[in-house]
This record gives C-alpha cells, structure tokens and sequence, in this order.
C-alpha cells in the first residue's frame, strides 16, 4: 500500500469506526475523555504497527483488540489502587481502633505515679529534717496542725510555715503534674 492509500483506509477507520470505538471502551472505563483517549492511542498503535500486519487482517478488530486490551490493563491498575485504598483504610480502622482501646483503659494519674514519687521523694529530701519530718506526718499520718504542734512541743503557725515551705518547694518541682495532684494542694 502506499502512502496516500493508508492515510486514506486511516481516513475510512476512523471516521467508520471512531465512535463506535469510543463507546466500546467508555462502556467499561465509565469516562469519555479516557475511552476517546484509548481509542486514538489504538488507532495509532495500528498506524506504527501497519506495515507488520498481513494484508488479509481484520484492520477494525485489531484496534478494538487494542482498545480492549488498554481498557483491561486500566481496569486493573484501578482494581489495584482501590484494594491498595482498601487495605490502607483497613489499617488505618485497626490503628485507630487501638488508639481508641488504648485511650479508654488509659488512667493519666497511674502514667505520671512513678514520676510524680521520684520527684515528691526528692523534694522531701532537699527539705530540712525538721520540715519533712512535719509535712510526713501531716500528708502521710493525716495527723492535724494541732496534734503535730503538741507532739513537736512547738506553736501551730510553726506547723503551718513548715507545711508551707514543704508545699511551696513541692508546687515549684510538680508544676507540670498540677493536675494529676490534687490531694497534695
């Protein structure tokens, strides 16, 4: 064939067959810019690839076959994005799932218990024998102002200033466990 014969039998095809071709492929693709796409990616797949076909070939199956075969590997790759979606939505379900578990048998004052020990403990340490010994028997033996003045053999405004500067010292090192902490306040 020569050159003006296969541009004219390009010509016959696509205005014979362009249309059908479209709505075949739009039939599966569901989208008319991605069929009209497809199909003049076949028509030109056929017009490279003319030269190797027998003379006798079914030049309009051909590119149907084309077209079939480009909408076949789109539907896969969509069919492959959609379970990719589907098992990322999965797991991001279970993540938050988890989370959630995790958040409703979550107690913030038992994350903060053994911090907040360290830190009274060492407070009470840097305190004066005197102090600690009075802020003890206060918070810990729930022992009254009064009843640690009589055992101490000192006035109850001594109780309370060295219950003062226990709580102070305490307030300055647990400032960030404010919340977690209102029976030392």
């Amino acid at each position: 064939m020569s050159g003006s014969e296969d541009i004219k039998t390009l010509s016959e095809l696509l205005e014979n067959y362009k249309g059908r071709f479209i709505s075949f492929a739009n039939s599966y693709v569901q989208d008319s810019a991605i069929a009209e796409d497809f199909t003049m990616e076949a028509f030109m797949d056929y017009w490279e690839m003319r030269n190797m076909l027998q003379p006798d070939s079914n030049i309009p199956a051909y590119i149907l076959t084309l077209i079939k075969h480009k909408c076949l590997n789109h539907l896969k790759r969509k069919q492959l994005q959609e379970d990719i979606s589907q098992r990322l939505r999965t797991v991001a379900e279970w993540e938050l799932n988890v989370q959630i578990s995790s958040l409703e048998v979550c107690e913030p004052t038992e994350l903060f218990t053994t911090e907040i020990k360290e830190i009274v403990n060492r407070t009470l340490q840097q305190l004066p024998l005197q102090t600690r010994r009075i802020f003890l028997m206060s918070r810990v033996e729930n022992k009254t102002r009064q009843e640690i003045a009589d055992e101490l053999n000192m006035t109850s405004k001594g109780v309370e200033y060295h219950i003062a500067k226990a709580l102070s010292l305490l307030r300055v090192n647990l400032k960030d466990y404010y919340t977690f902490l209102p029976f030392l306040f």
